[in-house]
């Protein structure tokens, strides 16, 4: 029997939607201004924080693979067939953004619209789908 974490990732997974609105009212009303810029990375670590906090308890739940980075994280949880290649990938570039924000903030660019606030509206929910549809799949049959 597995031991999964599900009252965590509920937890991150409920902070989805309020992300993925922020990042889309942020992207429809772009001016570049420092407020935007200090929102937008905020966002875009909490994103990638998710992502990542999510993938581990899955990791260490379901006993994958021990990874050695945060890309890895998604790489496994997309070799487990937990997220599709395509989100995968844009998880990836999300998760690899971590260090500039978090170490580099000094250089990043808090004028420019990073690409990913624009498709984190729609990654976000669908990661969220994808985490759920796994947990159900592979949790039902200890259920009854």
């Amino acid at each position: 029997m597995y031991y999964v974490n599900r009252e965590l990732i509920r937890r991150k997974l409920a902070c989805v939607p309020e992300l993925a609105e922020s990042a889309a009212r942020l992207s429809d009303a772009w001016r570049g201004d420092p407020l935007q810029g200090l929102a937008q990375e905020r966002c875009l670590h909490l994103a990638a924080e998710l992502v990542t906090d999510v993938g581990g308890a899955l990791i260490d739940g379901f006993l994958m693979r021990d990874a050695a980075s945060y890309e890895d994280i998604v790489g496994i949880i997309a070799e487990e067939g937990v997220v599709s290649a395509g989100d995968a990938e844009r998880l990836t570039r999300l998760v690899s953004l971590r260090k500039a924000l978090v170490q580099e903030y000094e250089r990043w660019p808090r004028k420019e619209l990073h690409p990913l606030t624009r498709e984190l509206p729609q990654l976000l929910p669908s990661f969220a789908g994808q985490v759920e549809s796994y947990l159900k799949k592979e949790l039902e049959p200890f259920q009854g």
